[in-house]
């Protein structure tokens, strides 16, 4: 008789199980939704958890968690993901530990990651971070250039020595029905991959709504709560998630 399954198992398990569904329903084949667990808060032991599940993809946003975490965790097969809003003071610092960046939303910072992945002698995948609107402040706080940038941004990151544009990335805003942002989200990416068809990828949909993301084209999910559990300075973490939680800001 086999050992029943732990919580960070179970809660896994619910995840993938999620996204399938989502990409079943959608038309499309499971496998080409990715998993982007986002770890930010949660102490590296809780990452080797789950990797020793077989999760490997981890997102951070803070620079200095990112490099703390990576350095702990250096045995490991991780491939890391940097989720927040960046600096270009900390883009070398980044850059150091492999990390794909998904808030590129200027072309100064574009310009910083690509010095430092020269420096590093390894090119840094990025996403351009597009904002969809919201309520005024949001795009302060999460960042996002706008739609209408983003074919000059695209060409002007994709021509830079030492970037590799792997496509969009953006979160639905806080308040609104998610669906319409991600089709226009959706919109977007089909023309950015018309000009750049090595950018066909697509960052989108987190705990609470990754079933429209996907449904929308995703190809990366970044989920947290519905992994890790409420982040510590919400709520306890100890009540494993079943079924589709409250669409939380917390993981970008």
């Amino acid at each position: 008789m086999s050992a029943p399954a732990t919580p960070a198992a179970q809660r896994l398990a619910a995840v993938r199980e999620r996204i399938a569904a989502a990409a079943r329903a959608a038309g499309r084949d499971p496998a080409s939704v990715a998993l982007l667990a986002v770890s930010k808060t949660w102490p590296a032991d809780d990452v080797r958890t789950l990797v020793a599940l077989g999760q490997t993809a981890f997102g951070e946003n803070r620079a200095q968690e990112l490099t703390t975490k990576a350095a702990e965790l250096a045995d490991l097969p991780i491939e890391w993901h940097f989720v927040g809003q960046l600096q270009r003071n900390k883009a070398a610092a980044v850059a150091r530990t492999g990390a794909v960046v998904h808030s590129v939303d200027r072309l100064p910072l574009a310009r910083a990651l690509s010095r430092a992945g020269e420096e590093t002698g390894r090119p840094v995948g990025v996403f351009l971070q597009v904002d969809l609107g919201g309520a005024a402040g949001e795009l302060a706080e999460r960042g996002g250039a706008d739609p209408a940038d983003l074919p000059a941004l695209a060409d002007a990151v994709a021509a830079l020595p030492c970037v590799r544009l792997r496509g969009l990335m953006a979160v639905a805003p806080r308040g609104e029905e998610p669906g319409p942002a991600f089709a226009r989200l959706a919109a977007l990416a089909e023309r950015l991959r018309a000009d750049h068809p090595e950018a066909a990828e697509v960052s989108a949909g987190m705990s609470g709504d990754l079933e429209e993301a996907i449904a929308a084209g995703a190809t990366l999910v970044r989920v947290g709560t519905a992994l890790f559990g409420s982040r510590p300075l919400a709520s306890p973490r100890v009540t494993p998630v079943t079924g589709a939680p409250p669409r939380s800001p917390e993981e970008v």
